[in-house]
């Protein structure tokens, strides 16, 4: 946190992206790509790969992300869980074929090279950036020991001005294989965890609702709607909220979560234990929103509005 604030003071190693049309601003540094909002900071997208004493070394994930009043949604290297970080999208289970690719969930023995970042502005004064992203793990090597990218990943992610209740954050994750039967898959166990995931805090008075109701997080998988609004005192004052939404044109479960109420993310399992593949033609597509809210929000009725919105891949 404080190595990304000391570098965004140090103006010779930035790039602006800053559009004069735009309401949402970017910044590159030499670490990834900070957005920001009439001075205020929003999210922090991680490009370049960070270790913790050189161990859990990861990226392409989102952290920091900061609620309305400016306070830290969520951590990164939690001492419970030190592979856990911000926003992520990981599995436990890469394979081609009968090989295993390390541990992308417990950045282990895996390799996320972002071969390239663009910034873009998009509609109502939002930024899209976009990321190509390859692969690779030191168990998956050619002839002469070099990295062979088993899967090609597309990413997208868009953040939109804040609204009088609350921001929207778009992630869309395109994976295509690189490779003849690559599979993916969650954890193991009978939990199953896997996909897309936030490390986000846990206030003792945080509480789970979905379209079906209050929710009562249980150590397995539990079946909710389509969307989970998280609600507690973020920042030791005000009640706040983040809400995740599935949209209803992924691949299933789109209503199987696995959430806790302390130390652990909170999850929208895909696709669970058993593997499924990743084609080489037709693209495995996952589509989230992420919305950051003061507590005011109908989540429910931007649920409604964010189905109406159509595949961008």
């Amino acid at each position: 946190m404080n190595k990304i604030r000391a570098l965004l003071f140090l103006s010779a190693a930035l790039l602006s992206c800053t559009s004069h049309n735009s309401t949402i601003q970017c910044v590159e540094t030499d670490q990834g790509f900070l957005f920001t909002e009439n001075g205020s900071n929003v999210a922090f997208y991680q490009r370049a790969p960070k270790s913790y004493n050189g161990a859990y070394t990861r990226n392409n994930y989102v952290h920091p992300l900061w609620s309305l009043a400016g306070d830290t949604l969520t951590e990164d290297y939690p001492p419970d869980h030190a592979h856990h970080r911000g926003i992520f999208w990981a599995w436990h289970q890469i394979c081609v074929g009968d090989k295993r690719l390390g541990d992308a969930w417990e950045c282990r023995d895996f390799v996320w090279d972002v071969a390239d970042a663009t910034i873009e502005d998009a509609e109502n004064g939002a930024k899209t950036l976009s990321v190509l992203v390859f692969w690779k793990s030191p168990d998956f090597v050619n002839q002469g020991g070099e990295m062979i990218p088993a899967v090609k990943e597309s990413t997208r992610i868009t953040i939109y001005p804040q609204n009088e209740h609350s921001r929207s954050i778009d992630v869309e994750i395109q994976l295509l294989a690189m490779q003849d039967h690559v599979e993916i898959g969650g954890s193991e166990d009978e939990k199953g965890y896997g996909g897309f995931s936030l490390r986000i805090k846990c206030p003792d008075d945080l509480t789970f609702i979905s379209s079906t109701g209050d929710v009562q997080p249980q150590n397995e998988a539990l079946v909710a709607g389509p969307w989970i609004n998280m609600l507690g005192t973020y920042d030791g004052e005000n009640r706040s909220g983040v809400a995740v939404l599935c949209h209803p044109a992924n691949p299933e479960p789109i209503n199987r979560w696995i959430l806790r109420q302390a130390r652990s993310m909170q999850n929208p399992v895909y696709p669970g234990r058993e593997k499924v593949p990743v084609l080489k033609e037709n693209p495995t597509i996952l589509r989230y929103r992420v919305i950051v809210h003061n507590g005011d929000a109908d989540v429910g009725d931007l649920y409604s509005e964010y189905t109406k919105i159509s595949k961008r891949f």
